[in-house]
């Protein structure tokens, strides 16, 4: 079975994803700061694989710390190997968000480590395992573009959206003299921000630490072709993250994180090239950001 490593794991996108997974029958390996929703969280995916109780390890710790993201990709050795490393875990850097006159800079310290600095960690402990994966195994026809849609979606009612790929190959943007190459190794996966490409008051020092996330998974697409480097901007979500940030902002209207969950998967089902990819936070609709 093929094996995931998950951090943040425990709530938001990060939980809702590792149950799309367990329910494939993907064996994972997931992480948070907090045991007791953790392992809550891993009961859960244990549970929810139909026929055979899906392989879960559970580690609590912070990404942060080196020696627990050695134990994250030892425990994904011991699963089989690894085939998707999803770089979820992050921080604001302030709660609520203020403006960068304001900011404490341990705070953007903060953010940097752990948006930025632990996913590298994270990458290259797991990049052995991840070169040996043979996960993805398909070239594609695919089409240049500097921005591509998650393709396919689904929404808060169950409703499927149109689910044919609309893969677009952003690495290659301008390149016509060669054909897209698409890794045949492992995924890896950093969950990003439309606050790494818009200007929004008080989400600079946030913002600040996804752009630099951003760039960093651009050159490792680059240095790394034989693997598959998405980083993905999943749109405005209701999450725990986004009330800290925003408390007296409304977020009942937002979409729930398990709309954003089937675009992914559809990335992996459709093999998608490297790049940067966006999901509309509108829930029944995928599009453009």
């Amino acid at each position: 079975m093929p094996v995931a490593i998950i951090t943040g794991a425990s709530k938001g996108l990060g939980r809702a994803l590792a149950a799309a997974l367990a329910g494939r029958g993907w064996d994972l390996v997931v992480d948070a700061r907090s045991a007791g929703p953790l392992e809550e969280a891993a009961r859960e995916l244990r549970a929810v694989r139909q026929g055979a109780a899906a392989r879960v390890v559970a580690l609590p710790g912070d990404v942060a710390d080196a020696g627990h993201r050695a134990a994250l990709v030892a425990a994904a050795a011991e699963l089989g190997g690894l085939d998707l490393l999803v770089n979820n875990a992050s921080v604001l850097g302030a709660e609520p968000l203020v403006r960068l006159a304001d900011h404490p800079l341990d705070g953007l310290r903060a953010a940097l480590e752990v948006n930025v600095v632990a996913p590298l960690g994270l990458i290259q402990e797991a990049v052995p395992l991840l070169r040996m994966s043979s996960y993805s195994s398909s070239y594609e026809e695919v089409t240049s573009d500097v921005n591509s849609t998650l393709p396919g979606g689904r929404n808060d009612n169950g409703e499927a959206y149109d689910s044919r790929p609309n893969i677009k190959n952003v690495r290659n943007a301008g390149s016509s003299d060669s054909p897209p190459y698409i890794g045949t190794g492992g995924v890896i996966l950093n969950i990003s921000s439309d606050a790494a490409v818009a200007a929004y008051p008080t989400w600079g020092g946030y913002g600040a630490a996804k752009a630099a996330l951003e760039q960093q998974s651009a050159v490792l697409a680059e240095e790394e072709p034989g693997l598959r480097v998405w980083w993905v901007d999943p749109g405005d979500m209701r999450t725990d993250l986004y009330a800290a940030a925003v408390p007296d902002d409304d977020a009942s209207g937002r979409p729930l994180p398990a709309t954003v969950v089937p675009g992914l998967l559809r990335l992996l089902d459709g093999g998608a090239p490297s790049g940067r990819y966006t999901a509309a936070a509108t829930p029944g609709e995928v599009s453009s950001r």
